[in-house]
């Protein structure tokens, strides 16, 4: 059974870190280049950060790059996202998932940036 499962959220001080986690079962993991989306309030759901299977190429979207880094850890099956430096305008909820044959999505993770 496939499954994603996305954790690591909470709500951080403008400025702060967060480090999500998602930890896949179900498919082959270390054959999959795998995303990070999030979807704020009344938005379409982006994508933010995308590892290949090997985690040695990487490439993020405009607004995160230098602030978020994503990296693997294949033999454990997860996934991570280190966000620093957070603004309120990455306030969402967090998902992964593998590119191009998408998966069932998680339940997400949420992340709120506010003072």
């Amino acid at each position: 059974q496939v499954q994603l499962v996305e954790s690591g959220g909470g709500l951080v001080q403008p400025g702060g870190s967060l480090r999500l986690s998602c930890e896949a079962s179900g498919f082959p993991f270390m054959l999959a280049t795998m995303n990070w989306y999030r979807q704020a309030p009344g938005k379409e759901r982006e994508l933010v950060a995308t590892i290949n299977r090997f985690g040695g190429s990487t490439k993020y979207a405009d607004s995160v790059k230098g602030r978020f880094t994503v990296s693997r850890d294949n033999a454990k099956s997860t996934m991570y996202l280190q966000m620093n430096n957070l603004k309120p305008e990455d306030t969402a909820v967090y998902y992964c998932n593998r590119d191009g044959a998408i998966l069932k999505w998680g339940q997400g993770t949420q992340v709120t940036v506010s003072s």
